[in-house]
């Protein structure tokens, strides 16, 4: 059975995320809410907690991975962002916006869409998503919680260790946060485009 740990949604227990991150660094793969729903994360170098996740979530090669950021500082490493892509993206973020991008060579090619060699980037408002990336000290590389015979993503902790088990290493329990997934935007193109309708408003975007 995976680790279980309480943190705080609005004050994160430093000794908590510290620990949480030590997970993470030593290969495994976590559960924790953001400000959508729950999503599955793991480092961004690692082969084998990517594989877990694809296996959890039955995913093909064509599923979009995404970076979970701190702030808008770190996108530039990971993807190639122009001037009116960033002014957007400052507008939205932190918030429950997911952005594809094309990525740099910093981006595992087996974390980057195979045929566009796009990645998606997002900077979440929930304060143990930032105290993780900010712990670790660079994105989380990440995916939303929806089991393969599910509909939607799952909102309870007990219920995703119970249903995990040994499939994570760590269930981070922050209440309930959500079960509509991100609003997905590609800035790929020079014109924005809608391809997923979520949390986000996007209603500003078709104006």
């Amino acid at each position: 059975m995976s680790q279980y740990f309480v943190i705080h949604p609005v004050t994160p227990q430093k000794r908590l995320i510290h620990r949480a991150v030590e997970i993470i660094d030593q290969g495994g793969l976590i559960v924790y809410p953001t400000d959508s729903c729950y999503a599955l994360g793991c480092h961004i170098g690692d082969k084998q907690a990517t594989q877990r996740i694809r296996k959890i979530r039955n995913l093909d090669d064509k599923h979009h991975f995404t970076l979970v950021c701190r702030d808008l500082s770190e996108v530039s490493n990971y993807a190639l962002v122009d001037n009116s892509a960033y002014r957007l993206m400052k507008t939205c973020t932190p918030g429950p916006y997911t952005f594809l991008l094309k990525a740099t060579h910093e981006v595992p090619r087996r974390l980057q869409a195979p045929k566009r060699k796009t990645i998606g980037l997002r900077v979440p408002d929930h304060p143990i998503a930032l105290a993780l990336c900010e712990e670790l000290g660079q994105p989380l590389m990440s995916s939303t919680l929806i089991l393969p015979n599910r509909d939607g993503p799952l909102s309870d902790p007990q219920e995703m260790r119970e249903m995990l088990g040994n499939q994570v290493d760590l269930v981070i329990d922050g209440g309930y946060c959500g079960i509509e997934a991100t609003t997905v935007i590609d800035l790929v193109e020079k014109s924005p485009t809608v391809l997923r309708q979520g949390k986000g408003d996007a209603s500003w975007l078709t104006e």
